[in-house]
């Protein structure tokens, strides 16, 4: 334990050449400061990465078909193909590790033609035929009324539900939503429910100009019958995707004959993949970031070790003094240590603060500039400040040790010889 005396040997020790002092302790400071900085930044370039992914389940893939590349069983290469609405129960019923099979077909696109009237009103959005469980794999706040059901798919009502940036290019404001009817490519659709994304960043224009509608109704009103225009297909926690994708694969080949090495025909996305590629890309630049902040910060102990060696060779007559008077050389020892962890700890708590400083700084401009392409909110965790404060203590011991120990190995008559 620190007492009063201790504590004012050390602060003399410290004060007696403050310039000296305050360069030591700088190399900490810096060092810490750039590892706090390298982490937060590459913690910012992986939220605005991930935020493409939207909150989508990760877990999943987006399966669609496209022209054949081989003939097979008298049929020519290049045909194209679709998948029908019975090719979804043959997949959950072939493949049981499988969470979500949700069939969808699009309209339209909010930078196409206005496809969609409301009065003297128009507009252009995406428009998608879903089933009720799609709202499972992207999440989306239901502001007002409901999202689709199952009740909608059976009767194939005619209704819909919209987004934000719908409801501000066809209503004025203040103007009642639920129960007001929207004409799509000239089907009239009652609109049930209002929402918005979620995610607060991904691709939210597109997602705020988007309705739903149920899936039959939509390939009833846009004559779709039966057709599937492609799939989003999330697998059960414990199973990744990208292990069940090719019994999902080789069944589709199997009902559409398709030659069972023609990998073309069925385009796919796999999301799970992605992730974990971008996981382990942003892993990796971690582990960058606190080697690159960790030989910055050495450059400061071995700074620190260098001036405790200059003080101990300067105390080198007050070590024999005490020596002589009955110190041991733990109490000789400790302190060196002591100066040293307080000097290291002191400027790399001082470099923490001052990159938590810049870190709100940067998140603040983000904050008024707008979102920024491929980055969002540089932070750390708390674990990364714990981390750093071991880093500290375990760097102000090494820092001092080597001094610590020369000081101990002086006899004490030599010392007192000194000049």
């Amino acid at each position: 334990m620190f007492n009063r005396d201790r504590w004012n040997e050390i602060l003399e020790a410290l004060n007696a050449n403050k310039f000296r002092t305050f360069l030591t302790a700088f190399g900490v400071f810096w060092g810490i400061t750039i590892l706090v900085l390298l982490l937060a930044l590459t913690n910012g370039l992986k939220n605005g990465v991930m935020s493409d992914f939207g909150d989508f389940a990760t877990n999943s893939m987006f399966m669609w078909t496209q022209g054949t590349s081989m003939p097979y069983k008298g049929l020519p290469k290049g045909r194209y193909f679709n998948y029908k609405i019975d090719d979804v129960a043959a997949i959950k019923e072939a493949v049981p590790h499988l969470k979500y099979v949700s069939p969808r077909n699009q309209l339209g696109g909010f930078q196409g033609n206005n496809n969609v009237m409301r009065g003297t009103k128009t507009g252009a959005f995406e428009i998608y035929g879903d089933y009720p469980e799609y709202i499972n794999q992207q999440p989306l706040d239901i502001l007002q009324g409901r999202f689709l059901s199952y009740s909608d798919i059976e009767t194939k009502r005619k209704i819909c539900v919209i987004g934000t940036d719908v409801i501000k290019s066809l209503y004025d404001n203040g103007e009642e939503v639920l129960g007001s009817y929207v004409k799509i490519n000239g089907v009239n659709f009652m609109v049930v429910g209002t929402f918005k994304n979620s995610n607060s960043q991904g691709n939210n224009e597109q997602e705020a100009n988007t309705i739903y509608i149920p899936f039959t109704t939509f390939g009833q009103a846009f004559n779709r019958g039966e057709s599937v225009g492609w799939m989003a297909i999330t697998a059960n926690d414990d199973v990744p995707i990208t292990t069940v994708k090719q019994q999902v694969f080789d069944l589709m080949k199997a009902r559409h004959k398709i030659h069972p090495k023609d990998d073309r025909a069925i385009g796919h996305f796999d999301l799970s993949e992605q992730f974990a590629r971008v996981n382990g890309l942003f892993s990796i630049l971690t582990v960058v970031g606190y080697f690159v902040g960790a030989l910055v910060l050495m450059s400061g102990i071995i700074g620190i070790s260098n001036i405790m060696l200059i003080v101990v060779k300067e105390r080198t007559k007050e070590i024999g003094v005490r020596r002589a008077l009955g110190a041991s050389p733990w109490t000789i020892k400790s302190q060196i240590l002591q100066e040293s962890l307080i000097l290291t700890i002191l400027s790399g708590m001082v470099g923490i603060s001052f990159a938590a400083g810049i870190i709100w700084l940067l998140n603040y401009l983000l904050d008024q500039s707008g979102p920024v392409e491929n980055f969002a909110n540089p932070s750390v965790s708390m674990q990364v400040v714990f981390t750093a404060l071991i880093i500290l203590i375990v760097s102000g011991v090494l820092a001092g040790m080597i001094p610590a120990n020369s000081a101990t190995k002086m006899k004490p008559v030599d010392a007192l010889r000194i000049e």
